[in-house]
């Protein structure tokens, strides 16, 4: 069962997952097959007049190149506490070689305003359809720290991709 919230409502269950073990972030490869990511960074606001999802992904990581031809993607957060091995698996191994959600043994369930599945057994999902894409360039950053803490050199910076969120929504999954 479906309940839709507003975006900006269930902001701190998704504080909670962000901040203890993630998110899963999910985009179509180019081929079409759902490719999910954790994420551990992804901020909420209000851009160009929009509610925005903007999440971030380094440049090394399949999930970055997926994102530069993508549409849209889902963001689907877990009941707090749960499904810690399958955030572990998908944010420690490619989707270029492995099918994250079968090795996971996730449901890629269908999204109800994008063709970029949820996962099904998460509590709360966001939909996004890909505004903008941009990279972050070691020259731009102005704190240091930034930049040695996160090992940053030119090829390796996160990219940052905005999705205006088309849904917002719990299911009945995990909360059960």
């Amino acid at each position: 069962m479906r309940h839709d919230f507003a975006w900006r409502n269930q902001t701190d269950l998704l504080w909670g997952a962000l901040s203890s073990g993630g998110a899963f972030l999910v985009v179509l490869d180019p081929h079409g097959k759902p490719n999910p990511m954790t994420i551990g960074w992804g901020q909420i606001g209000i851009v160009w007049s929009r509610p925005v999802f903007s999440v971030l992904v380094r440049q090394s990581r399949y999930t970055h190149e997926c994102l530069r031809a993508a549409s849209s993607f889902t963001v689907s957060v877990p009941a707090p506490g749960t499904l810690k091995d399958e955030l572990a698996l998908c944010g420690t191994k490619s989707g270029r070689s492995l099918d994250k959600f079968h090795a996971a043994g996730l449901t890629a369930a269908p999204a109800q305003h994008v063709e970029t599945p949820i996962v099904g057994e998460c509590l709360a999902h966001y939909e996004c359809r890909v505004l903008a894409r941009t990279q972050q360039a070691v020259a731009h950053f102005a704190d240091a720290d930034i930049v040695e803490r996160f090992s940053y050199k030119e090829g390796s910076t996160h990219g940052v991709f905005f999705g205006e969120i088309l849904a917002s929504y719990t299911t009945r999954g995990q909360a059960d």
